[in-house]
């Protein structure tokens, strides 16, 4: 199974190049299974990436939301930030808001405003970074709890995952399977805990990491390596 990060890993610009979208078509065809794992909405995903089609499972909402394409239904996995949150940050000044039905997301520095609110109203929030934007989520919700779900959902076991991410926010997928991969652009500390740095940045990294895939299943890979 792969699981992949989407903004930085298999798009660049917000899009999904015809060559990824056709790999991941191939990986599908042998039988196996691909999940997106994102910290985007799914409306926002959609509007993104109309053909979700060679995805069994979106996790979308770095880790609160789950989205099957096939049938459009969606779970929510966590509570919905509270109302009293969301007008406190507005009254702070924060430019840009985007609310999902769990996370609620800015971008830097209004991490500054986000932390103080918090505080103001005594929630258990937490504040995740992804290479400029600003997640807020509950306490304990990341990818690697939203991948969990999705594993549970569908009947698949975490030990047959290869995890492929760039960002901040993807070190909890990384750490989630049996194997971490990196794209070629991903940040220093993602890199230096993937057992794979790609050759190829954005797209054209997770093809490359797709066709080894296919043809050798990386056994020449050693976890940690």
């Amino acid at each position: 199974m792969l699981a992949c990060d989407y903004d930085g890993t298999l798009a660049s610009g917000g899009r999904l190049s015809p060559e990824t979208h056709a790999a991941l078509g191939r990986l599908r065809a042998t039988g196996r299974i691909v999940v997106m794992v994102t910290g985007r909405q799914v409306d926002d995903l959609i509007a993104a990436c109309p053909d979700l089609s060679p995805f069994e499972i979106v996790v979308a909402e770095n880790g609160a939301v789950l989205f099957w394409p096939a049938t459009r239904q969606r779970q929510v996995l966590a509570e919905p930030p509270p109302a009293a949150f969301v007008d406190r940050l507005r009254a702070l000044g924060v430019p840009e808001l985007w609310v999902g039905e769990v996370v609620v997301a800015m971008r830097q520095p209004h991490e500054v405003q986000a932390i103080a609110a918090i505080g103001e109203l005594g929630l258990e929030l937490q504040v995740i970074f992804n290479k400029g934007a600003v997640m807020v989520l509950p306490s304990g919700v990341n990818k690697a709890t939203g991948l969990a779900a999705a594993l549970t959902a569908i009947g698949q076991s975490a030990h047959e995952v290869v995890a492929v991410g760039d960002a901040e926010n993807d070190h909890a997928l990384l750490g989630a399977g049996e194997c971490a991969v990196a794209v070629a652009n991903a940040v220093p500390m993602l890199k230096a805990r993937a057992d794979l740095v790609t050759r190829g940045e954005h797209g054209a990294g997770v093809v490359e990491l797709i066709d080894r895939i296919i043809e050798s299943d990386l056994a020449d890979l050693e976890p940690g390596g």
